[in-house]
């Protein structure tokens, strides 16, 4: 309990204002929280924020800890892929960041951009491929306006699943597609492919599926290409098969995704990368007969 006590004093509380009642149920569940039962504690900090007056000290700590409770629950959940779970903790984890961004420093309100972006995981991990895709519209307003922070500002994660004992995380880069097809060549989206520990982290990246821009005047704009990396570079090939328009179609996407990692798919080029003794990256293209 001294620790608890101490914490306080750093922070500068002025408990003097809190009834006695409320400041001996925010040191349970704090403690709580420290002792990582964050389930409990965040009901209790909940309960706190809506019955705490708003004038009183303590109400920004336990709307403070409310949200960070709340955060760490829709993790839990999404990375174990509750979904539904994980995306009402995100939505109650908002409205604590809505009413903490006039409270707190500037830090505490770039959270709302990274639960964005977790409630498109949410989305994609439930079916709701179209409210995914509302979700991944606001990363790019929040682009536009330059309010991402650092860590979002280029790209960011919009999926994520377990399939045949491997993790797959799926990324979006912000990148355009350029008027000039051959001016430059980018990378859209990668899925990251994992082994997994027994405790279901990420163990071993095993190869990368990259939705790459097209060059070339043809009625699609991306291709997905495989990529495994190699003690001296890396090698892959491109899947034909798999093509995507600017206007990606999600569903698909993540279905195609599936699809490949299920069936072992083979790539209808063989492309290798190595860098040679002077550093110089070498690159061969061969097509698959």
């Amino acid at each position: 309990m001294k620790k608890i006590y101490f914490f306080l004093l750093i922070l500068g509380v002025n408990i003097s204002f809190a009834q006695e009642s409320e400041l001996d149920k925010f040191y349970k569940h704090l403690d709580q929280y420290e002792r990582y039962a964050v389930d409990s504690s965040y009901v209790g900090f909940k309960e706190l924020e809506k019955t705490i007056s708003k004038e009183d000290t303590l109400y920004n700590y336990a709307l403070f800890y409310a949200t960070v409770a709340g955060t760490e629950l829709e993790g839990k959940y999404r990375m174990n892929e509750k979904f539904e779970t994980s995306l009402k903790y995100a939505n109650e984890a908002l409205e604590y960041i809505e009413k903490g961004k006039y409270i707190f420093d500037l830090r505490f309100s770039k959270r709302k951009y990274f639960m964005t972006k977790n409630k498109t995981v949410n989305h994609f991990g439930m079916g709701n491929f179209e409210e995914g895709a509302k979700s991944i519209q606001k990363m790019y307003e929040y682009k536009k306006e330059d309010l991402l922070p650092e860590g979002l500002d280029e790209y960011f994660n919009f999926d994520f699943f377990v399939l045949d004992d491997k993790n797959v995380w799926g990324y979006e880069w912000f990148h355009e597609l350029p008027k000039d097809r051959f001016s430059s060549s980018f990378t859209k989206i990668v899925y990251y492919v994992y082994s997994r520990n027994p405790d279901g982290t990420d163990k071993e990246q095993l190869y990368r599926l990259h939705v790459l821009m097209f060059h070339g005047d043809v009625d699609f704009d991306y291709v997905m290409t495989k990529r495994v990396s190699t003690e001296n570079g890396e090698t892959g090939g491109t899947l034909y098969k798999y093509t995507y328009n600017e206007k990606m179609d999600y569903e698909k996407l993540h279905n195609d995704v599936k699809e490949i990692i299920m069936s072992g798919a083979k790539t209808d080029t063989k492309t290798t990368l190595e860098k040679d003794k002077d550093g110089k990256v070498k690159t061969t293209i061969q097509m698959k007969m």
